[in-house]
């Protein structure tokens, strides 16, 4: 049976990747991008089961409309997929107040709006799946990329918290978790720079080396991973993407553990 999706982000990276490997198999995709005429020759394609609106994810009323002409157009929707969003590259000392109000707006503002907007509508469905795009930074952290992974860390809490608290109307929640991959996040269009300080020339250095020599992922084989999430009857919390993740996330933890058990006389004695 086809399923309705809905996808922010969509106009390119993994949203387009997405939305085309749905399409392809004969959901409905309602494609939310702030360019639409990037999607034009996918429309004519797939002009009776794709509708593509104009959304800066940014814009809360917005946001509330377009989810509600998606209901109305196809019925109902199935799937939310938070994907839009960019990264930032700048130290926590370059950081400007205007970098920050602007990734917390669109990377986590973002993707509130649109789920205060679709679970009224799964509520009364008593079904449906909000897949929230994080990523290995919404885990771990890496020099210059803090705001980001701070807002990925934002986003981690809101979506974790949601999923305890819909679980009950029939609404399942994944958080996805993608390491490098090869898509156009390095871009122009997906990152922003702050004014970079001098001292931190060296660290900088390092970052895009490391960047350069990461085992990048290709982009186009999440797309099955999606197609098995979607359809399955008991989706994971969290699902990571790619080969790099894993092994990252445990060694993480594990220090983690380890600091907290060597801490545990000190922590315990503090309760009084």
């Amino acid at each position: 049976m086809a399923k309705t999706i809905f996808i922010t982000g969509a106009s390119r990276g993994f949203g387009r990747i997405w939305a085309e490997a749905f399409l392809q198999r004969g959901d409905n995709v309602v494609a939310a991008v702030r360019t639409p005429e990037t999607l034009t020759e996918l429309t004519k394609e797939f002009s009776s089961n794709l509708l593509v609106l104009k959304l800066d994810v940014t814009d809360k009323k917005a946001s509330f409309e377009a989810i509600e002409t998606a209901k109305t157009h196809f019925g109902r929707i199935d799937v939310l997929i938070n994907n839009a969003g960019y990264g930032h590259i700048g130290s926590v000392e370059e950081l400007n107040e205007q970098d920050v109000r602007t990734q917390f707006e669109t990377n986590v503002l973002g993707s509130l709006w649109t789920i205060q907007a679709v679970v009224p509508i799964m509520r009364q469905q008593k079904s449906g799946h909000i897949i929230q795009l994080s990523s290995a930074l919404g885990l771990n952290t890496v020099s210059l990329m803090g705001l980001y992974s701070a807002s990925k860390f934002a986003v981690e809490g809101l979506t974790e918290t949601l999923a305890g608290e819909v679980s009950g109307f029939g609404i399942k929640v994944t958080i996805l978790e993608p390491g490098g991959f090869s898509t156009d996040f390095f871009g122009t269009n997906s990152l922003a720079l702050s004014e970079s300080i001098p001292a931190y020339d060296g660290i900088r250095k390092d970052f895009y080396e490391l960047a350069s020599e990461q085992d990048s992922g290709n982009p186009a084989a999440t797309a099955n991973a999606l197609l098995t999430l979607v359809d399955s009857e008991n989706p994971p919390l969290r699902l990571l993407l790619g080969k790099t993740v894993y092994p990252w996330v445990k060694y993480t933890y594990e220090e983690r553990l380890k600091t907290w058990e060597s801490w545990q006389d000190v922590s315990v004695a503090a309760h009084g």
